[in-house]
């Protein structure tokens, strides 16, 4: 659900920057900056390995793409991190719920 909320933010934060509305730009866009740094943070490099290690750099590259487009007034970088998050979305999507809380050491 922290991606879909994050999707919804960064939506919202793109069509208050067509309008102009730099405050409410400003809030949305880092409210999906926080929903980001959170999924980067629940991140186990330890039991994650080459997965997690792949998120970490996509995320990294998504807080980057956020801060550069609130920034600068960009709408092209928020597409891409919707994008990417739309992608990442689906994949765990399709992981059966028994299985997305557990870890190397339940294997």
């Amino acid at each position: 659900m922290l991606m879909a909320g994050a999707i919804e933010r960064l939506i919202q934060g793109k069509a208050a920057m067509s309008q102009g509305d730099v405050a409410v730009k400003g809030e949305r866009l880092g409210k999906a900056l926080d929903i980001i740094i959170s999924l980067r943070t629940c991140l186990s490099m330890d039991d994650g390995g080459e997965i997690a290690s792949n998120l970490d750099a996509l995320y990294d590259f998504m807080i980057r793409q956020v801060s550069e487009a609130n920034r600068d007034n960009l709408e092209a970088p928020i597409d891409d991190v919707i994008d990417i998050l739309r992608e990442i979305k689906s994949a765990w999507d399709q992981i059966p719920a028994e299985y997305h809380n557990i870890t190397s050491a339940d294997a």
